[in-house]
């Protein structure tokens, strides 16, 4: 018994912090595989703005359309993939009968309370989107400056379908700087995860083992 019940102890912590170190590789190729289901939908031919877009079914999907510039922009402050810090440029967009919002890009800080846009047609491709950025937990929206792209909320806000296209290209082109969308943000840390259970997994099966060392030291 003195043997018996910490080498059971120390083998059951190692069975469990083993499984964690498994699970996490199952988790990083199911990753891998939502990543580049999303990358191939991203990089898909561009279609017709869906009637009835639905994040569950639209997310990421490309699109093109023809509009004009339908009100006044709002202006995302944030830190931006391949934008660098400045404000990301949301305006409405009348296309097709349709007012819809589209993220134009971002323009930099000391461009933010200055931003023109023309009054003529624009074509736009990009993908439809429901920013992860909206459930940032961020505050409320200071007069026409955002913290989020909280697509209902700045529907509601400018009147239009709570649809959101992020633009990969306009044109004519403007002077905004087209971020579009990608997989960089999605986090990928479940290998350094798995890493680290095994490294646990292992410093406590050393540590019983040591354990039991010192216990038969103690028998003789």
């Amino acid at each position: 018994m003195r043997f018996a019940i910490p080498a059971l102890f120390g083998l059951i912590g190692f069975a469990v912090l083993c499984t964690l170190g498994v699970w996490q590789l199952q988790r990083m190729e199911w990753k891998h595989a939502m990543i580049a289901e999303i990358e191939a939908r991203i990089d898909a031919e561009p279609a017709a703005l869906p009637d009835m877009p639905a994040e569950a079914a639209d997310n990421f999907a490309p699109v093109a359309l023809t509009g004009r510039i339908d009100g006044e922009p709002l202006r995302v402050l944030g830190a931006w993939r391949a934008g660098g810090t400045g404000f990301r440029v949301v305006t409405p967009v009348e296309t097709g009968g349709r007012r819809i919002l589209v993220d134009l890009g971002v323009v930099p800080l000391d461009a933010g309370e200055t931003i023109a846009l023309p009054d003529v047609p624009i074509e736009i491709t990009g993908n439809l989107n429901w920013p992860d950025d909206a459930n940032a937990g961020t505050p409320d929206p200071d007069g026409d400056t955002w913290f989020a792209r909280d697509v209902a909320a700045m529907a509601a806000a400018r009147g239009t379908e709570p649809v959101l296209v992020v633009a990969a290209a306009t044109t004519p082109p403007l002077a905004v700087t087209p971020v579009p969308v990608g997989t960089d943000g999605i986090p990928d840390n479940h290998l350094g995860y798995a890493i680290q259970w095994f490294g646990l997994a292992t410093v406590w099966l050393g540590m019983t083992v040591f354990l039991l060392w010192r216990i038969r030291r103690r028998t003789l």
